[in-house]
């Protein structure tokens, strides 16, 4: 299917109406995944040309994005990742898991952006960073399609060497995220050490339920309910 390729324009955008000299596109992985981190990557590109055919990760194979990760690590002027663990996301809620992400990776970076763009609507980094959100950021900006395809090629083969230990569970082809070896073997076996467990799948599973953590919520707050799936028979 053809597509627009990614651009400069919001990067030129924040150069030009704040003096950002170095802007960082951020990008997130496993925020709907049942087990694992959720992984952040920072990009750092500048105005260069990209390597041909950059995109939103997801519009890739998993052979072109992996060659094109490889080519990107090359090509960026700086990148960094920031992961949070399933126990963080557990103990904080996925927006405060993604900040700590996201600032763990921009942190690492060698120079410290003075813009960020962040892929989506919701700004869940602010201050004090400057942020630009960028709805599909990942497909029209370059640094952001850049921190996308880093990000997704380094945590499906983190989810793949944690998955070496739980062959019944599929992590290699399903990096944490739902599908059906992946519910089969939660059913039988129940969560691993990398299982999110304060999230809803573990609610269809009776047998497993009673490792279900609960967070404690502030008064007049309501958890957080954004890509918790739970199962679906």
């Amino acid at each position: 299917m053809p597509y627009e390729p990614p651009t400069h324009t919001v990067e030129r955008s924040l150069r030009a109406t704040t003096g950002a000299k170095v802007i960082a596109g951020v990008d997130e992985v496993g925020r709907g995944a049942w087990a694992g981190p959720v992984t952040v990557c920072a990009a750092v590109t500048g105005l260069r040309r990209p390597p041909e055919g950059l995109t939103d990760s997801k519009l890739l194979t998993v052979k072109r994005r992996t060659e094109l990760a490889g080519l990107l690590e090359k090509w960026v002027t700086a990148y960094a990742l920031g992961h949070a663990s399933p126990e963080e996301i557990d103990d904080l809620g996925m927006t405060a898991a993604l900040r700590l992400a996201a600032v763990r990776a921009l942190e690492t970076l060698p120079v410290r952006p003075d813009a960020v763009i962040l892929d989506g609507k919701h700004d869940y980094l602010g201050a004090p960073w400057r942020v630009r959100t960028v709805i599909k950021g990942d497909r029209s900006c370059v640094a952001v399609a850049a921190a996308s395809v880093i990000a997704k090629v380094h945590r499906d083969k983190m989810m793949a060497e944690l998955g070496l230990d739980h062959a019944d569970f599929g992590f290699a082809a399903n990096a944490g995220y739902p599908s059906p070896v992946h519910k089969a073997a939660l059913e039988e076996r129940g969560p691993t050490p990398y299982h999110r467990l304060s999230w809803a799948y573990l609610d269809a599973l009776p047998q497993w339920r009673h490792l279900k953590k609960v967070r404690s919520w502030a008064a007049g707050t309501a958890p957080e309910i954004e890509g918790q799936l739970g199962f679906d028979f």
